[in-house]
């Protein structure tokens, strides 16, 4: 499928660790769910494959929160990293490592890192004025706040005021550096358009930020001087690092970055870009790290067109929509429906809409009406064709013999639309070959060979669609490959070794003579939710 990569070459990737101020919400399942189907492909090729998720847990929005609800904070992060774990389980997303910034194995990483930077003579003593986001947990400028000082982002929150001593990172001195760096690896931010937001910035001129906080008791004192709490960033950070230690390992940087570092892909949402584009490969230039693989930051997503959040009363509940709908169809919807890269929007009649005309009628009657063909005209078998003799510009295998490393392209690059996109072309060519050559009256005028090669062709490129898609629907593949006779599981980690690749990519691999399942529908049709009416 991608013949770039050796299988034996270890790929990583991260999603955020994300902030548990409150429980996931779909931007978040948005972010894992891209991180498992990317990580689901490469498993496929057989490639050792580390994906990690967790929790950021310190900070004082995490404190404010906790003595809201009454609770501990740490009883609060316990509550909702349980959140986060629970609705990726729901999501079918398979996670190697779960990270969270309150282990004591974390603590570890964070004072050694940050003793290479202090010795580094990158961190120092300063004063901190300016305007301060408690949710975002960051100073603004001026210039970018609302009036009366609220934030652009939490638009209900005004920025605080604060003039307090700080320890600093010299960010400044990474400036030529980090321009090397964007100059030499033009991939190394993803989509274009959020590098060119970087180069932007970055070219404004840096400004060293503040590494520590005072009177903050939730986070890690400073080890150098423990009256501070640490930035919950530079803190946070460090959980990408932290996840990489086997659990046997001691806590050591050297332990940690010894088999996955550099990580592949940092995937993030584009709201926190400047700390992975900017401050992360700064800081890991200061620690004499490896600069990450890349890093990726998606759009953000609306609910009917219009921007989500609580006061406008029209959050999309992820955990709500799984359960009604199915991991598969909010998988397939998220990743199919919006070019990751760009803003998205949910609207439910579409969800409905591209569902059914995708998996229920197009991928899902598809396999359901050959496996009847094949039921009554091939005594439920695949048919037992010289695969080989079937001509190289058969309209299904001159499409399907190239697909995989058209899809492997694409995967590559995280354009899981365009996957879909090919995938269901392949499809489509299939049923409208049925439609065009009519397989019930070739086999009443006698013509068993061509109906046996029809029939072939078609199971074959619907299993060849089920495998390429099976990152992103796994379940309903599952299902695919159940009915054509095999016994995968799509859900295992070592799927690479379940079903081969590249042995299965092939067009033409399904064995002929290959006892078939009962036909079944892999997708149940949606009903078109009905629209509230004004009482």
């Amino acid at each position: 499928m991608d013949s770039t990569f050796s299988n034996t070459e270890v790929f990583s990737i991260t999603t955020p660790l994300y902030y548990v101020n409150d429980l996931p919400h779909i931007g978040s399942a948005y972010t894992t769910m891209a991180a498992d189907a990317i990580a689901r492909f490469y498993r496929l090729q057989g490639r050792p494959v580390l994906m990690i998720t967790g929790t950021d847990e310190h900070g004082q929005k995490i404190q404010r929160t906790a003595e809201a609800a009454g609770r501990s904070p740490q009883d609060h992060c316990d509550q909702v990293a349980a959140g986060f774990d629970r609705l990726w389980k729901q999501l079918n997303i398979h996670y190697d490592r779960f990270s969270r910034t309150t282990a004591p194995r974390h603590e570890a990483i964070v004072r050694e890192f940050f003793q290479r930077v202090w010795d580094n003579g990158d961190i120092y003593l300063g004063q901190q004025q300016g305007w301060y986001c408690v949710s975002c947990e960051e100073f603004k400028e001026e210039r970018d706040l609302l009036d009366d000082h609220y934030c652009p982002i939490h638009t209900n929150r005004q920025a605080e005021w604060r003039d307090e001593s700080n320890y600093f990172f010299r960010l400044s001195k990474y400036q030529p550096a980090l321009e090397q760096l964007y100059r030499d690896r033009p991939d190394f931010i993803q989509p274009t358009s959020r590098r060119n937001e970087v180069l932007s910035f970055v070219e404004q001129g840096l400004q060293d930020f503040s590494v520590s906080r005072v009177n903050l008791d939730w986070g890690f004192p400073v080890p150098t001087d423990p009256g501070h709490t640490l930035y919950v960033w530079f803190d946070a950070l460090l959980g990408y690092v932290t996840a990489l230690l086997d659990p046997e390992d001691e806590p050591t940087l050297d332990n940690a970055l010894k088999r996955w570092w550099p990580i592949n892909i940092h995937l993030i949402g584009k709201d926190i870009l400047r700390f992975h584009a900017v401050y992360w490969p700064a800081m890991q230039m200061s620690a004499g790290v490896p600069v990450s693989g890349q890093v990726f930051g998606h759009g953000f997503l609306t609910k009917d067109g219009q921007k989500m959040g609580k006061s406008l009363g029209n959050t999309l509940d992820p955990v709500d929509l799984v359960t009604r709908y199915g991991a598969d169809a909010v998988r397939y919807y998220f990743l199919r429906a919006i070019e990751f890269g760009k803003d998205g929007d949910f609207s439910e009649t579409r969800f409905v809409d591209v569902l059914n005309a995708d998996l229920a009628k197009n991928m899902g009657n598809l396999l359901n009406r050959t496996l009847k063909m094949a039921k009554k005209y091939c005594d439920g078998a695949v048919p037992g064709i010289d695969v080989g003799a079937i001509a190289d510009d058969h309209p299904l295998k001159s499409k399907g013999s190239d697909l995989a490393e058209q899809v492997s392209q694409a995967y590559s690059r995280l354009s899981f639309s365009h996957v879909c996109e090919l995938v269901l072309s392949l499809t489509r060519a299939s049923n409208k070959l049925i439609d065009d050559q009519a397989p019930w009256a070739l086999f009443k005028a006698g013509k068993q060979a061509d109906v046996d090669e029809l029939i072939y062709s078609v199971l074959e490129s619907t299993r060849l669609a089920a495998y390429l898609l099976s990152p992103i629907i796994p379940d309903i593949s599952n299902a695919v490959y159940q009915q054509l006779g095999y016994t995968l599981d799509f859900n295992q980690p070592e799927a690479g070794a379940i079903a081969p690749f590249p042995l299965h990519t092939v067009w033409g691999c399904l064995p002929p003579e290959q006892p078939l399942g009962e036909p079944q529908p892999i997708f149940q049709q949606l009903a078109v939710p009905e629209l509230s009416t004004p009482s």
